[in-house]
């Protein structure tokens, strides 16, 4: 049996999370370590905060990671074979494979958060999920809206099959929502987010986590990380710096990442974090394979 673990990214939030865990030792110690990094008590917006706080992406991001990596802990006698995160999810299964520590992890995804948010407010932008239409149409409706209209739309998460979200300016995605449905999407919707993550409009972002990025220490993972922008198991840390550096602009390749973990052997997953997004996804690309939640 080889067991692969995945981590959930963004949109995976929800009011009380976490708070299951943290009468375990080990996790109050995380709960306020991560408190000390931040700066404000994450904990108390995880466990006591409303919808609309948690939205907040530099209290988003730090608290999906810090429930995720908090998640796979409690799991007893956890052996990964690989990890694999979406988006966000790339920093928790980097800890959890030991290439990053906990506090190096926590202060990537606050910083890479923070930039992010910088980047949404410099120019009008959003995502849409198109669904219903094979990625390679998808893929060609973005290229014919952005070279007619000149504005940008790219092609963001492979989810799964039948379903890819797009990114880019908030008009480039109106055109091309219309453009997907002409071209046959069953839907196309613009989702309630502030900004293109994925797409060059990240450009700003990506510098600001380069800096950060390269001073970091990086170590020698446990397992292969399959990471989003390349889909297939890395494990030089020089080739996972770039990989995370360039995510920021460039596609989440969740649909190939998990294809290609399971052409190398992996016959159960397990995602460890909020929500159970993945197991959802993991079963639409393959349903032969196991998959389980713990969160």
């Amino acid at each position: 049996m080889i067991h692969a673990y995945v981590f959930p990214g963004q949109g995976a939030q929800h009011p009380g999370m976490g708070k299951s865990h943290y009468d375990n030792a080990f996790a109050k110690r995380m709960f306020n370590q991560a408190d000390d990094i931040l700066g404000f008590k994450i904990s108390d917006i995880m466990f006591n905060g409303t919808e609309d706080e948690l939205k907040q992406t530099k209290v988003t991001q730090p608290a999906i990671f810090l429930h995720s990596v908090i998640a796979f802990k409690s799991i007893e006698g956890a052996e990964p074979h690989m990890v694999a995160g979406h988006s966000l999810g790339e920093f928790s299964a980097l800890v959890v494979n030991g290439t990053l520590s906990f506090e190096d992890g926590l202060k990537l995804v606050s910083i890479r958060a923070q930039a992010m948010q910088k980047a949404c407010e410099l120019i009008p932008s959003t995502m849409a999920a198109v669904l219903g239409l094979e990625d390679e149409k998808v893929e060609e409706v973005c290229a014919t809206v952005s070279k007619e209209s000149g504005e940008v739309v790219v092609p963001a998460n492979y989810n799964c099959p039948g379903q890819l979200v797009i990114s880019g300016s908030v008009k480039g995605i109106e055109i091309a929502c219309e453009a997907m449905k002409a071209a046959g999407a069953k839907r196309a919707l613009v989702l309630p987010v502030g900004g293109a993550f994925h797409s060059p409009l990240m450009e700003p972002a990506k510098a600001e986590l380069a800096a950060a990025i390269k001073t970091t220490s990086f170590h020698k993972g446990l397992c292969p990380v399959y990471q989003n922008v390349v889909a297939k198991a890395v494990t030089d840390t020089e080739q996972i710096r770039q990989n995370l550096i360039d995510q920021l602009t460039g596609a989440v390749r969740w649909t190939q990442s998990v294809r290609a973990m399971i052409n190398d052997g992996a016959t159960d997953f397990t995602e460890a974090g909020p929500g159970k997004v993945l197991q959802g996804l993991i079963q639409k690309i393959d349903k032969t394979v196991k998959v389980s939640g713990f969160n």
